[in-house]
């Protein structure tokens, strides 16, 4: 009995803390207006951009990111994958290029953009080589 209660606990705490990107700006905005919360916006070639791939694997992925990130900011993901394999529909893709002409018409990767709810970006950084609390400080120091 033990045993289930402590694997029921720890699922429900697996979710809690899972990460829910979002594709579509707009529906990010509303939720942010709704929850209070500032929005992260992450610029990314998942599949061809090393400093983007590390990012994910040593950020995003991280235990302490996915904790802080579902308490305080609303996460939208636009990507750029290169290959076949992992393309996006005409309508993201077209979605991602406007945003890219707004947000990122530098064309850098990655780019992590802090936003108010209202679409503000508020602050840029990029890839650092840090651990997930300081890269959250610095998200928090975009504000």
């Amino acid at each position: 009995m033990k045993k289930i209660v402590l694997i029921l606990i720890m699922l429900i705490s697996n979710f809690s803390f899972s990460q829910d990107w979002k594709y579509n700006f707009e529906e990010a905005k509303k939720i942010a207006e709704t929850e209070g919360k500032d929005i992260v916006m992450v610029f990314s070639g998942s599949d061809w951009c090393a400093p983007c791939i590390k990012l994910d694997k040593q950020i995003w992925q991280s235990e302490e990111f996915k904790k802080e990130s579902s308490e305080k900011w609303i996460l939208v993901k636009v990507n750029f994958p290169r290959k076949t394999a992992n393309k996006l529909s005409e309508e993201q893709m077209n979605h991602n290029r406007e945003l890219a002409e707004k947000y990122n018409n530098e064309g850098s990767f990655p780019l992590v953009i802090l936003l108010n709810s209202k679409g503000k970006a508020l602050g840029k950084v990029g890839y650092k080589n840090v651990s997930p609390n300081e890269y959250i400080k610095i998200i928090e120091s975009l504000k």
